[in-house]
């Protein structure tokens, strides 16, 4: 997924970080800098980080997928090097956390007929993509009626419901990407611009389910989607994790998939609208959907496999507070071998996608190690499955966590370290969540750096890492992306290298470990994490979450009181 991590360092000599206070989970504040002790200096290495990147991102590895070979050889390596660091088994006697899940391999037809007043066919992978959601070998869509629902949102706090007087059962709905307040110049309009988690497409295909809809179908726009329809394609006819469900299977959409912009103004058209019009319509107060008055008919071959999958979790145990952890995160997986590129190359190795997040869990934990002092606190490095998924390993350890979460101080999040360098920014994702936020300014101001705004918050990758399933959970989360104020190259240099990043190598084979890919920037981003963990494992502070945060009443409902 499209979020990263990117600072630059001058090497200071960073002292042991100690408690600012030591009061009550709910009335600590991390705001306060901690005064220094005379804790060993460590640096996260670059050598040590190139080992573990260049290992995980390797042709061997063959793209880290769920339930392939490529998992056995992560798996078995991640296993090997926490055992050389000294880390101990972080479930039981057990590196590894079982993960229940049902893989769907979906077969489309290559075309959807569309019949109405202006019948059409549409080409699959370059009109639509769909794959099949529930676990039967054939879905057949027969001359099933297309409504259009608008962002397909029910939210009560909001005051909208775009299913409001619509019967959808066993219908195809329509559905925009994003949010209303995407498309609106009143920032308090749900959160302006913002993506809110309405706005995900994972939550409107769940809402579609709910609503008895038997296929959801997302009008894809790059801008609010924050990629393009390529990234899209990528789940043209492939295969589909979802984790198993807990007794009676919930109900969910026998398709879904998404559309192209040019195909919906196709579809409305032909239903005598005005595409555009029926966007900015949807997008105000009172919007009442409606059918389109047309028809729709495709099919898809299903192969199921219920499997299992494996979360790594490592630990160095604490001391007088070995209860409560910090816990670092990463996702090992990526997309697997796939379609060629044109260099032939078929294996996505994903090197910053997650190679990066995964093989600096490694080295913050050598760093850890190197110290030589035991944590006040335990220190957990979990490296989750299936994120490419829809965060399904981090969602199951968040539901079935090794650490109660009324233990858990913070999460620190690491996916997808910059390969391009050092930059002078940290770009915080999800500004205005939690006291995390003050306490990395902090250290960023130590090395020189500054915290710098998401750029495009639009886009939603506050939802789109595993730090989400953690303050779903009411856990303090850090997210942090990559800058653009590049040290040696300035800003403007730093937003091309950028964009050629996500718009050229992100989710595709080039995707690895080659003389483009930086390791600098990736090492000091690995240092400030370092930093601020060492600064909670070695503390009493409990960073809180911030009045007005959505997931601030979680925490208050299961934490004890002072």
């Amino acid at each position: 997924m499209l979020k990263r991590l990117h600072f630059w360092a001058i090497p200071l000599s960073i002292g042991f970080l100690s408690a600012c206070q030591s009061t009550s989970p709910q009335t600590t504040s991390a705001v306060a800098t901690p005064e220094a002790t005379a804790a060993p200096e460590v640096r996260v290495t670059e050598d040590s980080y190139r080992t573990y990147v260049t290992a995980l991102a390797s042709d061997a590895m063959e793209g880290r997928k769920p339930f392939s070979n490529g998992e056995k050889k992560t798996l078995a390596y991640l296993e090997q090097e926490a055992k050389a660091l000294g880390l101990e088994p972080g479930n039981g006697n057990s590196y590894l956390q079982e993960v229940p899940m049902v893989e769907i391999t979906s077969s489309p037809a290559p075309t959807m007929t569309v019949k109405g007043k202006k019948s059409m066919t549409l080409k699959g992978l370059e009109d639509y993509v769909i794959w099949a959601r529930r676990p039967e070998e054939n879905v057949s869509i027969k001359d099933s009626e297309l409504v259009f629902a608008g962002f397909g949102i029910v939210a009560p706090e909001y005051n909208w419901n775009d299913y409001a007087g619509l019967n959808v059962k066993d219908k195809v709905v329509v559905v925009l990407v994003s949010d209303p307040g995407f498309y609106s110049s009143d920032t308090t309009f749900f959160k302006g611009r913002t993506m809110t988690y309405y706005g995900r497409w994972t939550y409107k295909l769940e809402e579609a389910a709910r609503q008895g809809a038997k296929g959801c179908l997302i009008v894809h726009a790059t801008e609010p989607a924050g990629y393009g329809f390529q990234v899209v394609q990528n789940n043209w006819n492939t295969s589909k994790f979802y984790l198993a469900p807990k007794g009676q299977d919930a109900y969910r959409c026998a398709m879904e998939g998404w559309i192209t912009t040019p195909v919906a103004e196709k579809l409305f058209a032909a239903a005598g609208k005005n595409f555009q019009s029926e966007l900015q319509r949807a997008a105000k107060p009172g919007f009442k959907g409606s059918s389109l008055g047309q028809t729709v008919s495709t099919s898809l071959k299903a192969r199921v496999k219920h499997d299992t999958s494996y979360n790594f979790i490592a630990k160095i145990s604490g001391g007088n507070q070995v209860q409560e952890a910090i816990v670092y995160s990463a996702h090992w997986d990526h997309l697997g071998i796939g379609k060629k590129n044109q260099q032939n190359d078929s294996i996505y190795n994903g090197a910053a996608d997650n190679a990066s997040g995964t093989a600096g869990l490694l080295a913050v934990a050598k760093a850890f190690k190197a110290q030589g002092q035991q944590p006040d606190r335990t220190v957990v490095f979990l490296a989750v499955t299936a994120e490419e998924q829809g965060l399904l390993g981090s969602q199951f350890y968040a539901e079935n966590p090794t650490v109660p979460k009324e233990k858990t101080v913070a999460n620190l999040n690491m996916d997808m370290l910059t390969p391009l360098g050092l930059t002078k920014d940290i770009v915080l994702i999800g500004r205005g969540q939690s006291e995390l936020e003050e306490m990395l300014a902090q250290e960023a101001r130590k090395e020189g750096r500054y915290v710098a705004p998401e750029p495009n918050p639009e886009a939603g990758l506050y939802y789109r890492s595993d730090h989400f399933n953690f303050a779903k959970t009411g856990i303090p989360a850090l997210f942090t992306g990559m800058g653009i104020d590049h040290v040696q190259l300035g800003k403007a240099e730093g937003k091309k290298l950028l964009d050629h990043f996500t718009a050229n190598i992100y989710h595709k084979p080039n995707d690895e470990v080659n003389a483009a890919f930086k390791l600098d920037g990736a090492v000091a981003d690995l240092q400030l994490l370092y930093q601020l963990g060492r600064r909670l494992a070695f503390s009493k502070e409990w960073p809180q979450w911030k009045a007005g945060s959505e997931f601030k009443a979680i925490r208050d409902k299961y934490m004890p009181k002072q």
